[in-house]
C-alpha cells in the first residue's frame, strides 16, 4: 500500500512539473512581443523587382493620370492586395477612391481624365480608430513623342515598396501579431500634376484627419544621385522633425536598429532651394499638422526622362529603404502613444 502511494506521489509530482513546464512555455510563447525584426526580411529584392517590372513596363504607358496605362497599373496593385488577403478599408465601397476630372483642373495644366486613389487597410488590434498612413504615388507622366516614360524610380519604386510593406504587416496579422493601430496603404494619383490625389484625400478623408497619427511617404527610393555616386547605402530624410520630435527620434532608431542606412538631411533644410518638402504627397498631410516623413533618393540623370527604366534600379538599395519605411511604420503602429506634435 505504501509502495502504491509512493508511486502515485511520483506520478503526481511529474504531472505537476510537466504542467508547469508547459505553462512556462505557453506564457513565454504568448508573451513574446512582436518585433519588426520578425517580418522586415520578407521585403525582398526579388519581390520588389518582380512587381516593378510590371508597374514600370511599357504596357503601362507611363501611368499618366486618368489614362488607360495608369488604370492597368491600378488593377495590378489591387490584385496583389487581393492575393495577400488585404482588404479595402472599412467604410469604403472598393479599393478605389474615385476622383473626378474636374478636381484636377487648374490654370495652364493639361486636361486630365477621371482617376482614382487606391487604398488597402489593415485594422489595428488595440487602437483601430487611430490611423497610420503609408503613401506613394503610382502615376507618372505618360508618353511623349511616342516614347514611354516608365517612371521606374519615380514612383514605381515607392509603389512596389508599399505593396511589400503591406504584405509584411499582413503576415504579422495572420500570425496574431498585427499592428495595434490601423494602417492605411494609400497609392495616390495625380502627384506629377500637382499633388492632386493626396490633396483630394486630405479634403475627403475616409478617416478623420484628427485620428491620423502620421504619414510615411515614399517617393523615389530605387536609385542613387551624384552626391552619393560611391555608395547607395543612404536615403534622404525630409520633414521628420518639422512637426514632431518623436517622429524624428523613432526614424533614427528604426534605422539604427534594422537597416543602418546613412540618413542624409541635406534636403531637410527649410531654406533648401529644391523645396522637396513641398513637392511630394506627405505635404498634404503635414499642412494639416500630421507628423510626416518623406524618404527619397534624390534626382538623377533619368529623372522625368524616358530612360527611368526598371533595369536601372538598384534593388539592394530599394529593399533596404523599403525596410526602413516598414520599420518606421511598425513603430508608429505599435508604440504606446502617438507621436506628439510639439513643433507647430
Amino acid at each position: 500500500m505504501k509502495k502504491k502511494l509512493f508511486l502515485l506521489g511520483l506520478l503526481s509530482i511529474a504531472f505537476v512539473s510537466c504542467k508547469a513546464q508547459n505553462s512556462v512555455t505557453s506564457i513565454s510563447s504568448v508573451g513574446k512581443e512582436a518585433s519588426a525584426e520578425d517580418y522586415i526580411k520578407t521585403i525582398t529584392q526579388e519581390d520588389l523587382k518582380k512587381h516593378l517590372y510590371v508597374i514600370a513596363s511599357d504596357a503601362m504607358q507611363g501611368r499618366n493620370t486618368g489614362e488607360a496605362g495608369q488604370k492597368e497599373a491600378g488593377k495590378y496593385i489591387i490584385e496583389q492586395y487581393k492575393t495577400d488577403g488585404i482588404p479595402f478599408p472599412k467604410g469604403a465601397k472598393s479599393f478605389y477612391q474615385p476622383i473626378p476630372a474636374s478636381f484636377f483642373q487648374k490654370a495652364f495644366s493639361p486636361k486630365l481624365g477621371d482617376s482614382e486613389n487606391i487604398w488597402a487597410f489593415i485594422e489595428g488590434s488595440e487602437k483601430p480608430e487611430e490611423i497610420v498612413v503609408v503613401s506613394a504615388h503610382y502615376d507618372h507622366v505618360g508618353m511623349k513623342n511616342g516614347e514611354v516614360y516608365n517612371g521606374a524610380d519615380d514612383d514605381g519604386s515607392g509603389t512596389v515598396a508599399l505593396i511589400e510593406i503591406a504584405q509584411a504587416f499582413q503576415k504579422a496579422k495572420n500570425e496574431g501579431k498585427g499592428p495595434k493601430r490601423s494602417i492605411l496603404f494609400l497609392h495616390v494619383t495625380g502627384e506629377e500634376h500637382g499633388l492632386h490625389g493626396s490633396r483630394y484625400y486630405s479634403e475627403n478623408p475616409l478617416f478623420p484627419l484628427v485620428n491620423t497619427v502620421a504619414d510615411v511617404n515614399i517617393d523615389m527610393i530605387g536609385r542613387r544621385d551624384e552626391r552619393h555616386k560611391d555608395s547607395n547605402n543612404y536615403v534622404y530624410v525630409i520633414g521628420s522633425d518639422y512637426l514632431s520630435s518623436d517622429l524624428y527620434d523613432l526614424t533614427e532608431k528604426a534605422n539604427k536598429d534594422f537597416v543602418q542606412l546613412d540618413l542624409d538631411y541635406k534636403y531637410n533644410d527649410k531654406n533648401d532651394p529644391n523645396r522637396f518638402y513641398y513637392r511630394s504627397d506627405h505635404y498634404n498631410f503635414a499642412k494639416h499638422n500630421i507628423p510626416s516623413v518623406f524618404l527619397f533618393n534624390g534626382t538623377h540623370e533619368d529623372y522625368h526622362m524616358p530612360t527611368d527604366d526598371p533595369e536601372k534600379i538598384e534593388y539592394d538599395a530599394l529593399a533596404k529603404r523599403a525596410q526602413l519605411a516598414f520599420a518606421i511604420a511598425w513603430d508608429l503602429a505599435n508604440r504606446d502613444k502617438r507621436p506628439v506634435v510639439d513643433k507647430l
